[in-house]
Order: structure tokens, then C-alpha cells, then sequence
């Protein structure tokens, strides 16, 4: 297992390598593999570039990220021009059911409020405006509307956990209660946790996954 002294080292080397972050506005505090990310940084896309790269660490257990974002002179947008924005560009996605997500600004945070049937849905309408001019951070309301899961949804899951993990998916359990997936055990990294939440939301039925997966030392 790696020291605190040995993570942080690791995680300033990757933030260092990323060239979508800018490393020397950010700091790095690492206790007991829980990592906390701090300073400001000139957008929204790098603060999240920045939250990627610290997750592809091995090691992490825990990530609380208290990076503000603070504009560039000559980058600060309006309200009202960043709300066009993002209308147009949820406009031009084909994964965004039209007219089903509204978007609000205030202070160049953009919260999406709305319904529609699937998360990849959710999950697209913020990517589309995350990397816009001015914007200072996301809120994502939009919710999926209530289904019923398939008799048989904890095989398919378990037979999508299998194609990940090319065999049987560790320690991982799969409560299923009504369209709600609850999961319980331990993964080796971020990124096989990211595989098992993506596994299970593409599951027909499903409207809320409550994660309780812990990421091994």
C-alpha cells in the first residue's frame, strides 16, 4: 500500500503530466488515502480535468475537491449569453431528448432541471455544456422517469459485471429494490468502480443507483 507521502508524489506527477490542467494552480493534501484538492483554476473544464486525473491514481480511496473556479479578464460571460449557450448546445446533442432538459444560470452556474427515460441521457446533457465559455460549475437536476425493472435485471446486471470484469466481478453485490440497484462490496480503482456504476445504469429500469462501493488501499 502506498504512504500518503508516495500518493501525493503520484498524484502531483499525473496532474503535472494531464495537459488540460494547469498544476501549479492546484494543491494537493493527502490523509490516509483520502486526497484533497484545493486553489483555483481558470475554468470549469479544468477543474474536472483535474478531479480525472487525480481519480486515474492508483491508491486513491477518497476524493474531496475544493478547487473555485475563477475566469480568465476577458472570459466573464453574462447570464443571459451563457443560458443561449447552453439552449443551443442541448439543442445540437442527439443523445438530449428536445426540449427535455431546461437549463438556469446564476453567477455562471448553470443547474439542468427536466426529465428523461435513461442516465446516459442525464449524463450527456451535462458534457455538452461543461466545456462552454464561463461557466463556473454544473448542478444536474434532471431526474429519469419512473420505470419497472425486468423480473430478471439482477441477472443481466451480473451478466454485465461478468463482460467487464471478464469473469466473475469481485466482491460485489447487487440489491435490487423495486427500480432502485443498491451496491455493496469492494473494487481494486476509481476506474473499475466508474465500470460497475456504468454497468448497472444501463440496466432497463433503473432510476437511481445508491453506491456503496468502497475503493481497496
Amino acid at each position: 500500500m502506498k504512504s500518503d507521502t508516495q500518493l501525493r508524489a503520484d498524484i502531483q506527477a499525473e496532474l503535472e503530466w494531464d495537459p488540460a490542467v494547469a498544476s501549479a494552480g492546484v494543491g494537493v493534501v493527502v490523509d490516509h488515502g483520502v486526497v484533497t484538492l484545493t486553489g483555483h483554476l481558470g475554468s470549469y473544464a479544468e477543474k474536472l480535468a483535474a478531479e480525472r486525473a487525480v481519480l486515474r491514481v492508483r491508491g486513491v480511496k477518497a476524493l474531496a475537491v475544493e478547487i473555485s473556479v475563477k475566469l480568465a479578464a476577458g472570459f466573464e460571460r453574462t447570464d443571459a449569453d451563457i443560458a443561449q449557450a447552453v439552449e443551443h448546445a442541448l439543442a445540437w446533442n442527439v443523445q438530449v431528448p428536445r426540449d427535455a432538459v431546461k437549463p438556469m444560470v446564476e453567477g455562471g452556474w448553470v443547474t439542468l432541471a427536466g426529465e428523461v427515460e435513461w442516465d446516459y441521457q442525464r449524463q450527456a446533457a451535462e458534457s455538452t455544456v461543461r466545456n462552454l465559455l464561463g461557466i463556473t460549475g454544473i448542478t444536474n437536476l434532471v431526474k429519469i422517469k419512473l420505470q419497472t425493472c425486468s423480473a430478471d435485471v439482477e441477472r443481466q446486471v451480473q451478466d454485465a459485471l461478468i463482460r467487464v470484469f471478464r469473469g466473475e466481478p469481485r466482491q460485489v453485490a447487487i440489491d435490487v429494490a423495486g427500480s432502485q440497484i443498491v451496491l455493496r462490496g469492494k473494487v481494486r480503482s476509481w476506474a473499475e468502480l466508474e465500470a460497475v456504476c456504468g454497468a448497472v445504469w444501463s440496466a432497463p429500469g433503473v432510476v437511481s443507483v445508491v453506491n456503496e462501493l468502497a475503493v481497496e488501499a
